[in-house]
């Protein structure tokens, strides 16, 4: 027996559509005025409670490439688990790759995919076999959501959600991507003409895309460990454990976060790289956490003195310790690393 799970959304008149969003800790109140609904099993029992009504909800997600489409798919993951923790959730990535690694220390499943990236220009001698790997990417997709069966497919941006959302709108399942940025990736510009809805964090972005009327402006979704509080001492530790012998107050500590990016900002990487030393030598009680992103990591470290008041790191799993440490961001100016800070309240120097 079957019955229709509706995903509510609140949705003024007209567009552009805007969600208004309530804290964590209070109930969450949503006026039903558009939904969008799936056919799901149920079991002989029913219930008329909401949050019942999504028991045994299967959500698959694609995600990859950058930290910019991992963590809107994390953040989306982390939601659902909190209204419905019966919910089963799949992501689905490449191997060996960032979203792998990210993924399960996050605690949410991972299964692996061939998927291949567009080069560019779009004519070079690279892309000829792309058809080839495309078709064998999709298929890899399509085997593994038979086996999930999953309810609902959402894809947020870049080559690795494409062959997944592409298997998915082939099965019939429904489609939903998530666009971090103000204007939109080739994959999910293209997917936008199939996918069901469309979710955006800016009122500009609406005019990128063809279908207008599907688009919901959201703003950009945060995962739940930055929102929950850790003081500033006990991050401080995490990555500085020798501060505990410290003498003096920890009140003069000052701790610069600089993010380079998931894959590497060659511009923030090397005007740190230009100034560090210098800071550390005029500035004795400030701290630096330096991520250089995973492809710049290996150039950095040959070139960086080790100092015992700088942490190089290609990748900080631990972002909310990391954002609970620092008293400046230091940071290019990706749409997802605005949206944190934003949700952080931290100073920032923003690097476009």
């Amino acid at each position: 027996m079957a019955s229709t799970t509706q995903f509510l959304i609140s949705l003024p008149p007209k567009p552009p559509y805007l969600l208004s969003y309530s804290s964590p800790s209070k109930p969450r109140s949503i006026n039903i005025t558009c939904c969008l609904s799936i056919q799901q099993a149920r079991n002989d029992q029913t219930t008329s409670s909401g949050s019942n009504a999504l028991n045994g909800l299967r959500v698959a997600f694609a995600a990859g490439g950058t930290g910019g489409h991992i963590y809107p798919a994390v953040a989306i993951a982390d939601e659902l688990k909190l209204v419905n923790p019966t919910s089963e959730l799949l992501f689905l990535g490449r191997p060996n790759s960032m979203e792998s690694t990210a993924i399960p220390s996050a605690h949410f499943e991972f299964k692996s995919i061939p998927a291949v990236k567009l080069v560019r220009p779009f004519f070079s001698l690279r892309n000829l076999l792309l058809p080839y790997f495309l078709i064998k990417s999709i298929t890899k997709c399509f085997t593994l959501l038979s086996k999930f069966e999953p309810h609902l497919v959402v894809g947020t941006g870049g080559y690795v959600s494409f062959p997944v959302c592409l298997a998915a709108l082939l099965k019939g399942i429904k489609v939903v991507i998530q666009e971090q940025n103000s204007v939109p990736g080739i994959a999910n510009r293209f997917l936008s003409l199939f996918a069901d809805l469309v979710f955006v964090a800016f009122n500009s972005t609406v005019q990128s895309f063809p279908r207008k009327e599907k688009c919901v402006v959201c703003g950009n979704p945060v995962r739940l460990s930055l929102k929950n509080s850790v003081s500033k001492a006990v991050s401080r530790l995490h990555f500085f454990p020798w501060l505990e012998k410290m003498e003096g107050s920890s009140e003069e500590i000052k701790v610069i976060l600089v993010l380079g990016g998931s894959l590497g900002a060659n511009a923030v990487n090397i005007a740190l790289l230009n100034v560090y030393s210098q800071l550390l030598l005029e500035h004795e009680n400030w701290f630096i956490i330096w991520q250089t992103g995973v492809e710049s990591f290996n150039e950095m470290e040959s070139l960086v003195r080790s100092h015992p008041r700088l942490l190089l790191a290609p990748f900080l799993h631990s972002m909310n310790m990391a954002y609970a440490a620092a008293d400046l961001v230091v940071s290019r100016a990706g749409a997802m690393t605005c949206s944190e800070i934003l949700a952080t309240g931290k100073p920032s120097i923003l690097v476009d």
